[in-house]
């Protein structure tokens, strides 16, 4: 997602329901023993393990479960049977959706996927209908009330290699490439400077602002597309106005 409703969703992850949570613990942890079993358990040299820890962490994914996923990856499992792949479609009002997935059987996932984009006013394209509607960028997430300065945190962060840093609501949102990330993370951490979310995404280069009843349907949409088992991550370009996020 993208500006407001981007923040919006991490913090309803972040209080959702424990059947929900259950399954962002399941994905992250998933993601953490993949991340392993290609690049080894060091975050030092696997920029995909490190990314995944760090969703671990804005997730408040206990220890425990973080260090079983490790030692998933590190062991024989049957992670190495989860193909990765990304699906695109059209959610209402014509919005671009992305999605990264994980999983061990592809029409199983496909039949699901296509079954949720019609079930909710989209549908499921073909390879590159939507991607060049994105760019993959470094996004940094720091609240206001964590730090304030938004002069300083400017400096810092464009020091470090930055494109941009926006204020949206509570939060100040910072965009890079991807090779950027660790120079802004240890920018950011040289001055104790919190981060609510730290993650390298797909960012939309133009939103679709939908309301009412399209607001509702795309949300309730991307709800349904996030609670699949075989889907790690959506994307999308829409944005939505803080009243139709209840």
């Amino acid at each position: 997602m993208s500006g407001h409703s981007k923040w919006a969703n991490i913090k309803r992850k972040k209080g959702a329901n424990d059947a929900i949570r259950g399954k962002i613990t399941t994905k992250i942890g998933r993601e953490i023993t993949i991340a392993v079993r290609m690049g080894g358990a060091d975050p030092t040299g696997n920029m995909r393990l490190k990314l995944a820890l760090s969703k671990a962490k804005s997730n408040n994914i206990p220890k425990d479960n973080i260090k079983r996923a490790i030692e998933k990856g590190l062991g024989n499992s049957e992670s190495g049977n989860y193909e990765e792949l990304m699906y695109e479609g059209y959610g209402p009002a014509g919005t671009a959706v992305m999605l990264d997935i994980l999983t061990d059987n592809r029409n199983r996932t496909a039949a699901d996927v296509r079954h949720l984009f019609s079930k909710y006013g989209g549908n499921l394209g073909q390879d590159g209908c939507v991607a060049w509607m994105f760019k993959k960028k470094a996004v940094f997430v720091v609240e206001k009330e964590t730090f304030d300065d938004e002069d300083a945190l400017m400096e810092i962060v464009l020091d470090a290699g930055a494109e941009d840093m926006s204020s949206e609501g509570d939060v100040f949102e910072i965009t890079a490439e991807p090779d950027a990330y660790d120079a802004i993370e240890q920018a950011l951490g040289e001055k104790g400077i919190e981060t609510a979310s730290a993650e390298v995404t797909m960012v939309p280069d133009t939103t679709v602002h939908l309301e009412g009843k399209d607001a509702e349907k795309m949300q309730t949409l991307v709800d349904a597309l996030e609670e699949n088992d075989d889907v790690q991550n959506v994307y999308s370009n829409y944005e939505i106005d803080e009243e139709d996020e209840e």
